[in-house]
């Protein structure tokens, strides 16, 4: 029998001890580990996606029940074992955005009480994302969203275009957000006719980076459209907009409230006048003329400043528009207002489900990103780098 010296004592030890049975519990940790794919959708048309990178995977679908009660309230089953398991849960989000964010929140718990290793989101568009700035007396609801995400029990996050980049330093987990323009730019690359003699618009020079990043990509012109007929969304992004009274107050008047309500100058105090800002008559900054316009964007949904445009660029000359984005939302009447508009093609991807858009629009045309996402996934689980999704992309894009 052999014997073992701990400490200066000595201890005997059987061969059927402690090496081979610590190997064997070692090959067997191996062996529990993999990944699991589920999908958080309670609706079958939003399941498409998470379809498609099974199928590139070349794995099942995890079996779960996602279902509404009869009083609304979301309920979860997960109907296999996923203890020590990388577990990917992808998300699309329908129409319905806060069943599809409770869907998502109830089936990360119920992952991680299961004893789930690591829990990774899949949301290819990320729900509340233009809430990510105060509004007035709103408040940063992307924000909020990121923290339930994190309580629930998801370590990570894989989504696609955030509205702004700076939404990742909302989460304590890593976020990998990843680019549909490699796949945009090949679409135009391959589908539309004659696209050297194109111009990449940007609709508002906020989206001035994002064309950019498309034209020097494509070897193309840049064209701007400046001015709007209505407050831009970056004009109430700050949320300070409630300027004092612009009178002066010199003296006391016997009225005034006490200085917890005071909502004007304190007396004696003359604050210089706030000027209000104005919109310039809209305009484009760049040729159009003769050429096709590609506008670029990364959210379409109310598609009322797209068809202003489309119009201004059809006055400018371009004979062809396209409208190109990632996430196609097209929500109220986006389908009929793009039918009867001057735009000839709206293209967008598989973020969002919205076939049933598209049947009611012919000009509506889907590009597939599950190549990208099912790569993403399997580079994550096998812990690989994930600069290889990222070559060639530029900072603004």
């Amino acid at each position: 029998m052999p014997v073992r010296r701990f400490g200066g004592h000595r201890s005997l030890v059987s061969q059927s001890q402690s090496p081979k049975l610590s190997y064997g519990y070692t090959k067997m940790n191996i062996a529990r580990g993999g990944y699991r794919v589920f999908s958080a959708n309670s609706s079958t048309a939003c399941t498409e996606l998470a379809q498609k990178i099974t199928e590139r995977l070349g794995v099942e679908l995890g079996k779960s029940v996602v279902y509404q009660e009869s009083n609304s309230e979301t309920r979860v089953d997960v109907k296999e074992s996923v203890r020590g398991q990388d577990i990917f849960i992808i998300q699309t989000i329908p129409r319905d955005v806060n069943t599809a964010v409770m869907e998502l929140l109830v089936m990360a718990y119920a992952l991680k009480t299961s004893c789930a290793k690591n829990i990774i989101g899949v949301i290819p568009y990320f729900p509340y994302s233009k809430q990510c700035k105060m509004r007035k007396r709103g408040s940063i609801v992307c924000k909020l969203l990121a923290s339930m995400l994190a309580k629930a029990g998801l370590t990570h996050i894989i989504t696609m275009d955030l509205h702004q980049k700076e939404i990742q330093g909302f989460f304590n987990f890593p976020v990998d957000n990843l680019r549909a323009s490699p796949f945009l730019i090949q679409y135009i690359q391959e589908e539309v006719p004659n696209y050297r003699n194109a111009v990449i618009v940007a609709k508002s020079p906020s989206a001035a980076k994002r064309a950019q990043s498309y034209a020097e990509r494509l070897r193309l012109g840049l064209a701007v459209i400046h001015g709007e007929a209505h407050h831009s969304e970056s004009d109430m992004a700050d949320g300070r907009h409630s300027p004092p009274l612009s009178r002066a107050i010199t003296g006391h008047t016997g009225l005034e409230l006490p200085s917890s309500r005071r909502q004007v100058p304190f007396p004696g105090i003359e604050l210089p006048m706030m000027m209000a800002k104005e919109k310039p008559p809209i305009s484009v900054v760049g040729d159009v003329g003769g050429r096709i316009a590609i506008i670029v964007d990364d959210i379409i949904d109310d598609v009322e400043d797209f068809v202003a445009a489309a119009e201004i660029l059809k006055e400018r000359g371009a004979y062809k528009i396209y409208v190109m984005a990632t996430h196609g939302l097209l929500s109220a009447e986006a389908p009929r207002l793009i039918e009867e508009s001057a735009i000839d093609e709206v293209v967008v991807t598989n973020t969002v489900p919205h076939e049933v858009q598209k049947l009611q629009c012919p000009k509506i045309k889907t590009v597939d990103v599950s190549m990208i996402l099912a790569e993403a996934i399997r580079r994550i689980h096998n812990g690989e780098s994930m600069a290889y999704l990222f070559r060639n992309i530029a900072m603004d894009d």
